[in-house]
């Protein structure tokens, strides 16, 4: 008795994030990739806080805020200012560049 093999097509992550959340422009991608990003701010403000060997009590003391606002940066930082992150990051003594993306669509100025 012959069995038959499926074969799987194989897919890039990107391919299949197209076909999941919708191709890079749109507004479900959009906001995945802004989630993303995001989670992997917070993971990178608890890395380097362990790094620097300090609890996030004391790191809430470095810029002026409580425990409990340092944990939930490190757990979502949808809701942070730029000037927060900022001095999350100079407390911690590290760098931290941004880039600015433009978009080609149009735009008025009125």
């Amino acid at each position: 008795m012959e069995t038959k093999k499926k074969k799987m097509k194989m897919m890039t992550l990107d391919q299949m994030k197209d076909k999941d959340l919708g191709e890079i422009g749109t507004p479900e991608r959009d906001k995945y990739e802004f989630d993303l990003k995001m989670e992997v701010l917070g993971d990178m403000i608890k890395s380097v806080r362990k790094e620097r060997n300090l609890t996030q009590e004391q790191l809430g003391e470095l810029i002026g805020v409580q425990k409990s606002q340092i944990s939930k940066l490190e757990r979502n930082t949808k809701n942070v200012t730029i000037e927060t992150i900022l001095k999350v990051f100079g407390a911690l003594k590290a760098n931290v560049k941004f880039s600015v993306e433009m978009n080609e669509s149009e735009f008025t100025v009125a």
